[in-house]
Order: structure tokens, then sequence, then C-alpha cells
């Protein structure tokens, strides 16, 4: 039980931002003796890899808070963050990713069946996100692309913590993103300038 709320947990931050809930896991699986990432997943704590996620943090970190460049990253984004939800659900739910020596395999024997859900939890994460995000900055005028963004960075990185150290808490959690992305939505849709809205009813 405690597996699949880590593994959701993750991907459900995979789908906020790719690279927080992966630097997250690869630091852990690293530093700390308590965290022992599966064998098939130990390429995360690779120095290397934590140098290139940490990279693409940084890059995601910044044109995630300029307006219509963040939409623009999540058209790109669209491919990136369910494929590191998978990983991140895959990772997570240790128990469901035994190592499949046989690929042929891999279908069979429901291998793949963790690293679906967690690319399905990124997906619809990453769609709420991204449809929301277009009304807020429409409606605030670019404004509310750093503040919103920021929250949803500091969602994912406290997402991430929380499926790693505490998972019982992740339910919590992931209420608490689907309000905020509800209310987000709600609250620009109805603050809309009416400057924006069509001429001819």
């Amino acid at each position: 039980m405690f597996e699949v709320l880590t593994g959701a947990g993750l991907a459900v931050a995979a789908g906020l931002n790719a690279y927080i809930p992966l630097l997250i896991l690869g630091l852990a699986g690293r530093f700390l003796d308590f965290v022992d990432l599966p064998a098939q997943w130990q390429w995360l704590s690779n120095p290397w890899v934590l140098v290139i996620l940490g990279v693409l943090l940084v890059i995601e970190v910044v044109a995630d808070k300029i307006p219509v460049v963040d939409s623009v990253n999540d058209w790109i984004q669209l491919f990136v963050r369910p494929v590191a939800g998978g990983i991140a659900f895959g990772t997570g739910s240790s128990s469901g990713t035994a190592v499949v020596q046989d690929p042929a395999q891999f279908f069979t024997s429901n291998a793949w069946v963790p690293i679906a859900v967690g690319i399905l939890l990124a997906l619809a994460t990453h769609i709420g996100k991204a449809v929301s995000r277009p009304v807020a900055n429409v409606a605030s005028a670019g404004t509310a692309a750093p503040v919103v963004s920021t929250a949803e960075d500091v969602g994912a990185v406290v997402l991430s913590i929380l499926a790693i150290l505490l998972p019982v808490l992740v339910l919590f959690a992931l209420a608490g993103v689907i309000v905020s992305f509800v209310l987000l939505f709600r609250r620009f849709r109805r603050g809309r300038p009416k400057d924006l809205e069509p001429l001819v009813r």
C-alpha cells in the first residue's frame, strides 16, 4: 500500500515538474541509507544523471515562469512529464517493478503496470496544469505566471519528499493539488478582464 502511495505522489509531482521527483529520488538513493532504489532504477543516483537532471531543472524552472514561454514549455513537457511520471512511479513502487530478464516477458509479467499508472497520473496532472496556466496568464496579464509556477515547484518538492518519507500523507497532498487546480481555474476564469472577452456575443 505504501509503495503505491509513494509511486502516486512521485508521479503527480512529475506532472507538475518532470525533474524534481527524479532528482530527489536520485539524491535520496545516493545519500540516504534507508532509500534503496530498485536495481533497474539505480542509474538515477549516478552523478552524471544527477547533474543532467539539475541542469534540466534549472531550465524548466526559468522557462515555466515566463508568460507565453510557459505555455510553449507545457507543449514540450507533454511528452517529458508522463515519461518522468512512469519512471517515478516505477521507482517508488519497487515491489511492482521486479527486474524482467527476458524483454518478451515485460508485458506478460505485469511489470509495465506501475509505469503505465505513473504515466497516466503524470499526464492527468500535466493536462490540469497546462489548461489552467493560460487562463491565469490571460486573467492576470501574465503576472500570475511566476507565482503559480513557484507554487507548483514547491508542491512538487513537498509531494516528492512526503512520498519518500511519509507516504501516508500523500493522499492529503494529492487532494490539495486537485483542489488548488480547480480553485485556480475558477478564480482566474471569473477574473478575466472584460476587454479580453469576445466583442460579439
